[in-house]
């Protein structure tokens, strides 16, 4: 058999579903999952690991274990992307997802599937995260007298609850307008930065430095936009692993939610990231546009498996 025989039947025999759109969709999975596996995975350590394993029983406290979360937060969001980002162009967020359907032309048939793996990634990082960790959230709970799933008075297990999801601050009583707010403003941030990034009119950065850009940019909306309702800025991130602490055992305290938060980290950062790439295309891209720069060329967002497939068929 000649050489050229012996690729195209290597070829043939290759799965065809890795050239289609379920192949982005691997992506979108894979890098959602490595996302929550290290951003759950380090409030683990600073709730309920840390202070318990030996290593000190105050080791961080207040600002210090916010900075410990907010940069492992930003690492978990700069390997999410660096996983999936030559595939899927490594949305890896619904609100990412659907302002690039709206601002930049992403097929709103892939919207929904993008949103599917990126939900169920998010629940099977925390799921392992939780495997990892159920030894030490129970060890902290009887320390500390927690009733999983209660919500309020001396039991009250919001604490373990924050490992996998979030929660409004309590000076904001009953009302969830402000952490509503909070969410749009963090997520439009985080639109902004990401097309900025990858705005090849703009300054983009050079030798695949985006994806840890992106991360820092994650740390900076955590540092100074994070303390009201814990900066989800991502309906999958929060809503996932919502999913599985509600599973574990938290009951109400994970669905609805206090004070029946469940909707503000799903409905705030979809508004802002769409808010959000309207005011980056404004102010910058427009402008960049009408002033002559040229267009766009080497930015992937919406993924690249399914147009490879037809250039090359």
């Amino acid at each position: 058999m000649s050489a050229t025989a012996q690729a195209a039947g290597a070829a043939r025999a290759r799965p065809r579903w890795r050239q289609t759109v379920w192949g982005e969709l691997s992506a979108e999975f894979l890098g959602t999952f490595v996302l929550i596996c290290f951003g759950d995975g380090v409030v683990a350590m600073a709730v309920a690991a840390l202070n318990q394993s030996g290593r000190g029983t105050a080791i961080f406290v207040a600002s210090g274990d916010w900075l410990l979360i907010t940069w492992g937060w930003a690492m978990a969001v700069t390997f999410g992307v660096y996983v999936a980002g030559g595939i899927s162009g490594a949305h890896i967020n619904p609100a990412v997802t659907l302002a690039l359907a709206v601002r930049r032309n992403f097929p709103w048939a892939k919207v929904v599937p993008y949103i599917v793996a990126q939900l169920v990634g998010a629940f099977v990082g925390a799921a392992l995260v939780y495997l990892v960790y159920h030894n030490a959230i129970s060890s902290y709970e009887a320390a500390h007298n927690i009733t999983r799933g209660a919500l309020g008075g001396s039991a009250d297990s919001t604490a373990t609850f924050s490992i996998f999801a979030t929660f409004p601050a309590p000076y904001f009583h009953s009302s969830m307008i402000w952490p509503l707010v909070d969410q749009i403003v963090g997520t439009a941030f985080l639109l902004m930065f990401v097309l900025a990034l990858t705005d090849e009119r703009n300054q983009p950065p050079r030798m695949n430095l985006a994806p840890l850009l992106v991360g820092l940019a994650v740390a900076a909306i955590g540092m100074s936009f994070g303390a009201n309702a814990g900066y989800a800025i991502n309906p999958a991130r929060d809503f996932g692993p919502r999913m599985l602490a509600w599973f574990a055992g938290w009951g109400k305290v994970a669905i609805p939610g206090i004070h029946n938060y469940l909707w503000v980290p799903i409905v705030g950062p979809f508004v802002g990231g769409v808010l959000g790439a309207f005011i980056y295309d404004i102010f910058i891209r427009d402008v960049l546009r009408d002033r002559g720069e040229p267009e766009a060329v080497g930015v992937e967002a919406e993924g690249r498996t399914v147009k490879e497939e037809a250039e090359t068929t």
